[in-house]
């Protein structure tokens, strides 16, 4: 076979085994995570006075199971934004209350987990480590990409740049100058060190704590639930729980 005379043909076409790489990047999991969290840093760079509210991103802390990493923190005499970022497409439905939101995309459907929820464990991590009062610690969910809310939400929870405004509403100081750079100066010392071998480490414990679950059972039909990874769709790379007894049994739960 004269592979030069293949070689030859397909020469013209050397782009597209690039360019295939290139999309398959851009619609994993991780650039839509990293995307999303880069929205919100510029955002908050652009419209929040750099002299008013300090941001502290990507903050890996030690917990009593393992560790928890929060997204992004602004610290300002008004208070202190502990900020949630979820980078998803297609309609949004959800509650405050609710343990699981949907998220449908055309025909499909998925369940993940209230990120209210998701995000108060970061919140009492930094209570347990800031020392400050609890009211001036502020929960906030921020969803980036094509996302449209489909149900009434919480004040807290934001498409785009509206989470702005939602930080602009605490007028009132609520910490002194010597008190904001003193949170600054523990989350710097307090956080695990911002590298590879942290975010690996963190994604073990992870995991660790998903195995340890073996017992869960589906609340329909009181089957063993498994763990899976969804393989397509808008949320493909997420692990998710899904009834051992499928397709008979269709009950799936997000990841806690």
């Amino acid at each position: 076979m004269d592979y030069a005379i293949i070689f030859e043909a397909a020469r013209p076409l050397w782009w597209v085994l690039p360019l295939v790489l290139l999309l398959g990047i851009i619609k994993s999991r991780w650039f839509k995570g990293i995307f999303g969290e880069a929205f919100v840093k510029l955002v908050a760079k652009v419209r929040l006075p750099a002299e008013e509210y300090l941001g502290v991103h990507n903050i890996t802390l030690p917990t009593s199971d393992g560790t928890t990493q929060i997204d992004h923190v602004l610290v300002s005499r008004y208070g202190i934004f502990v900020i949630e970022t979820k980078h998803m497409a297609g309609w949004i439905f959800g509650s405050e209350r609710q343990a699981q939101w949907t998220q449908k995309v055309y025909r499909k459907t998925f369940k993940f987990q209230n990120p209210l929820r998701q995000n108060y464990k970061h919140v009492k991590a930094l209570e347990a480590l800031l020392e400050v009062p609890a009211d001036t610690i502020h929960s906030l969910v921020v969803f980036s990409g094509s996302a449209v809310f489909k149900t009434m939400m919480p004040d807290n929870v934001t498409i785009g740049g509206g989470y702005v405004r939602y930080i602009k509403s605490f007028r009132v100081p609520v910490l002194s100058d010597a008190q904001v750079q003193d949170v600054l100066e523990r989350l710097t010392t307090g956080r695990l060190e911002p590298n590879r071998e942290t975010h690996l480490q963190h994604v073990k414990h992870l995991k660790a704590r998903f195995e340890s679950s073996a017992e869960r059972t589906c609340p329909k039909c009181g089957s063993g639930m498994v763990l899976r990874t969804s393989k397509r769709g808008a949320n493909a790379g997420n692990r998710f729980w899904g009834c051992s007894a499928y397709p008979k049994c269709r009950e799936v739960q997000d990841v806690a």
